[in-house]
This record gives C-alpha cells, sequence and structure tokens, in this order.
C-alpha cells in the first residue's frame, strides 16, 4: 500500500470540515476557542511567598505562593508562569507535588527545568503554570494559597542553603522578587538569578521581533549542552541533493499525497542560499510555486528521517512572507514549523502555520498554534494569534511535564494539557504548500529557515534557547545531533 503522508489525511478532514462549516455558515468552527493576540504592555502581578520549612537541611522544598493582581486589569491566569530557583543537590531527578491549592491542584502543573545558564545559587528552577480553567484575577484580588511541594526521588535531605529563591525569614505571605512570575512569557515580577529585574506595568512586552531575533552571537554567554542530548542545524548545504543533508538525518520530500494540491512536492522548491538578514549569513528557503494549476504546483518540505524527538524544546528562527515573491497575490499558501508522527492510535502532533492570506475559513495573517490528540476525529485544541508576521521570527514550544507552551519571539500565545499532549515520538518538519489554488497565472512563495534546534528533557525560555543557539554560531558548529 502507498505511503500517506499525515498531513495528507489532515488536509483531506480539513478540507471536508471547512466545507461543512460553510454549509452550516459557522466558519469558526475549524478553529474553536481562537483568542486574540496579548496586550503590548506586561500587566502587573506580584508574587507572595512563605515556608514551613526554615531550615536549610530539609527533607523537601516548599514553597507556598499566592499571586496577586497589582495592576488595573483582569489577568488571565493561564497566560502566567511562576519560577522557584533551587541549587540541584543530586544528578538524580526531583518529584513535584501539589499539597494544596485554592484554585484546586488540577489545575497546577510544575515542571523541574535546568537552566541553560547557571549561576552559583540555581541551576534549575520548578515552573509552575495554570490550566485554562483556573479562571483569571480582577484588579486587587490573589489565588490564596498555593502550597507546593518539590523533593528529591531518592528521598536524600535537600540543601537550600544556596537555593536562591529561599528565604527562612518568610514565614508570613511576603512580596519575594527572588521568586519570579511572567505573564505571557514577559517578566512581570521579581528577578532573575544573575539580571532580569521587575519592568513596570506599562513596559514594553517585549523588544521588537527584529531585534530579538538577530541578537548577536558575541553578545551572548557559552550555553551548557542539555543533558539529553541537542539538535543543532543552520543548513549549511548546497543543494537539496547535498549528502550531507541526509548524513545529517534530513529527507527532502519528492513523494506523492497532500497537504494542498496533491502529489506535487519537489526537491526544486529547496535551497541555500546567502542571506545577509539571516544570523551566520544564510538560510534555508523553502519555495511554493505555481501557474494555478495542479500539474503546475510545486510546494516544498524538509523533514527529519528520524522519528525520536518527543519531550523538550522545539525552536526554529522563521522568516514568514505575506506576499509572493512573483505573481498575484491572493493564494491561500500554508508556511509551517512543525512535529508529527504517523497517524495512527498514538497520534501526535505540535504545529505552528502561518496563513498570510487566511485559509479553511478563516482570517488573513493567523498564525495557528495547534497541538492534535487525534488526525482521524479531528480532534485538536488551537489559538490563532492574528497579526501580520512578515518577517524573521523566533519560534519555540516546550513539551514537558504534560503541557506544550507555545512561544513568538519570546511571548507565551498558547498551551495545552490533558490529552492534548504528544504520546509518542514525532520527527521536526517544515514546508510550505497551497491549500487550494484560487486563480490562474504563476507565481511563487518563499518561506526561510535560519536555523532548527531541539533540546531532550529539558524546558527552555526562549531566552535559553537563543544563548544556545549563539553558543553554537561562536563556536562555529553548524551541525550537531546527540539526540537518542
Amino acid at each position: 500500500m502507498a505511503h500517506i503522508h499525515p498531513h495528507q489525511r489532515m488536509g483531506r478532514r480539513r478540507l471536508a470540515l471547512l466545507c461543512a462549516a460553510s454549509l452550516a455558515g459557522v466558519a469558526t468552527m475549524l478553529y474553536p476557542a481562537v483568542h486574540q493576540a496579548h496586550a503590548d504592555t506586561v500587566p502587573a502581578i506580584t508574587v507572595d511567598y512563605r515556608t514551613t520549612t526554615t531550615s536549610a537541611s530539609a527533607s523537601e522544598i516548599d514553597p507556598w505562593l499566592e499571586v496577586v493582581n497589582s495592576g488595573t486589569g483582569n489577568v488571565d491566569l493561564s497566560a502566567v508562569t511562576l519560577r522557584y530557583y533551587f541549587t540541584a543537590d543530586t544528578t538524580g531527578s526531583y518529584t513535584f507535588q501539589c499539597a494544596w491549592a485554592h484554585v484546586g491542584c488540577a489545575e497546577l502543573t510544575g515542571t523541574v527545568v535546568a537552566m541553560a545558564n547557571p549561576t552559583a545559587t540555581a541551576d534549575h528552577y520548578l515552573q509552575i503554570s495554570f490550566s485554562a480553567n483556573a479562571g483569571s484575577l480582577a484588579p486587587g484580588a490573589n489565588t490564596q494559597d498555593l502550597q507546593l511541594r518539590l523533593y528529591r526521588a531518592d528521598w536524600q535531605n535537600v540543601n537550600q542553603a544556596n537555593d536562591y529563591s529561599f528565604n527562612p525569614a518568610d514565614t508570613a505571605y511576603t512580596p519575594w522578587n527572588q521568586v519570579t512570575g511572567y505573564v505571557n512569557g514577559n517578566l512581570a515580577w521579581g528577578i532573575e538569578p544573575g539580571g532580569g529585574s521587575t519592568p513596570s506595568a506599562s513596559a514594553s512586552a517585549s523588544a521588537s521581533p527584529s531585534a530579538s531575533a538577530s541578537a548577536s552571537p558575541s553578545s551572548s554567554a557559552t550555553s551548557t549542552p542539555p543533558p539529553g542530548g541537542a539538535l543543532f542545524d543552520d543548513f549549511t548545504y548546497t543543494g537539496p541533493t547535498d549528502p550531507s543533508l541526509g548524513t545529517h538525518g534530513w529527507s527532502v520530500r519528492t513523494g506523492s499525497g497532500g497537504p494542498g494540491v496533491q502529489n506535487s512536492w519537489s526537491a526544486d522548491g529547496i535551497s541555500f542560499p546567502a542571506d545577509t538578514t539571516a544570523q551566520g549569513g544564510h538560510a534555508m528557503d523553502l519555495t511554493a510555486s505555481t501557474d494555478g494549476t495542479s500539474a503546475g504546483t510545486k510546494q516544498a518540505e524538509l523533514d527529519t528521517k528520524a522519528q525520536k524527538f518527543f519531550e523538550g524544546t522545539y525552536a526554529a528562527r522563521v522568516y514568514f512572507n505575506d506576499k509572493p515573491t512573483t505573481g498575484a497575490n491572493g493564494d491561500h499558501v500554508n508556511e509551517t514549523f512543525y512535529a508529527i508522527t504517523p497517524d495512527n492510535s498514538l497520534y501526535s502532533e505540535n504545529d505552528f502555520e502561518y496563513l498570510p492570506n487566511g485559509g479553511w475559513g478563516g482570517p488573513a495573517n493567523s498564525m495557528y498554534t495547534t497541538t492534535w490528540y487525534s488526525a482521524d476525529a479531528m480532534d485538536r485544541v488551537t489559538t490563532d494569534t492574528m497579526g501580520s508576521l512578515q518577517g524573521w521570527h523566533n519560534l519555540v514550544a516546550t513539551v514537558m511535564g504534560g503541557t506544550v507552551t507555545y512561544y513568538i519571539d519570546g511571548k507565551q500565545v498558547f498551551s495545552s494539557t490533558g490529552k492534548y499532549y504528544p504520546r509518542q515520538p514525532m520527527t521536526i518538519d517544515f514546508n510550505e504548500w497551497f491549500i487550494d489554488l484560487p486563480f490562474t497565472g504563476a507565481r511563487s512563495w518563499d518561506q526561510k529557515v535560519n536555523w532548527v534546534y531541539f533540546a531532550k528533557n529539558v524546558a527552555q525560555s526562549p531566552a535559553d534557547v537563543q544563548n544556545a543557539v549563539n553558543s553554537y554560531y561562536t563556536n562555529g558548529t553548524h551541525f550537531t545531533d546527540t539526540v537518542q
């Protein structure tokens, strides 16, 4: 039986769903629970801390926290993350438990993350995130108790004497700036180890995309390699037939199937040109071209051959185009970065999909971040971050501790939990394709990829990702893959 590419099956089902939605006059069914893009300011929050274990040597770390809305607008708790920093006393693992929480322990997720740039008092942090069911905080309101526990898996005592966030003097809830709080991925409270202070409530949410995306390699400290291995590639190749592509584990798709225009995948759409706007001076280019007919259409896709990427941090710097490079505008084109498995009982997929002219009944300039549970049942959760993404952007997705979190240029835009979480290792993929062919005439679209990065078994922040990437460039590393 001929191989059916996973996106072929997705494309057919999306088209069928679009037809049904159009007939019903409910185009928004295609992507339910769409949220507006976040505002350009960081809401003001305060993080209160207390501890019940005042001794440096204790059976466990027990940070009790409260989040207070100290601003003037409502704060959605699903957009809030908290970090408690500590120094690991063992190479073994730590276990998180929620002892009690006013919002409900089921609405909290705790993840232990190894820091890419450790300090003398912190090499890990416990990150707390909230589910969509945790609700929101009105101005002046607080979450009340979040009674948290963190202990060594071997049940040996912890040493809190060199833990950045530990303060034995705080036995009653007190604002404590050595526990940090973030809203939509932006620092809103506290001081990170080594710097990074609390912004004012009216501070800009982030640097401009172009500024953050083009960080100079020389301005970054050397990053510690992830303990589970890492993949990095800056796409220094001569063309789609370069033997190093295969040696490095990549496959240029030329086969049949979908999504988009069937049986139109071509190596002609893959190139690796010099690019003065790219970090390191070159990038991969994926070109989709058409004359408006199926026979005259070529789509581009590059995938890893190995299905070995599961929990960890996925990242890429991608250049999106709102207009074609040649020809008339108007195509429903899809520019992507995603991870996927075959369409089976453990189907898994995490997507960044940018549709500059819309598609599937949705509006123009839509970036869909989506976590799939079943392609057969079209069962997934998604959000649409609307607004032009013309130019370079850093895309990061973390898959850890039962939560998938998506970031664009350092800003958290979406997260999913529960069954909407990968169930098996995936491949890493990029493609550009046409959802349909609305008109005739020659035109071509280009999507560029500067670099791709994966860190196994760690949820790294977008800043940590950029630091790691900068280190590869500084060291002259074009490719590495230590992921097993």
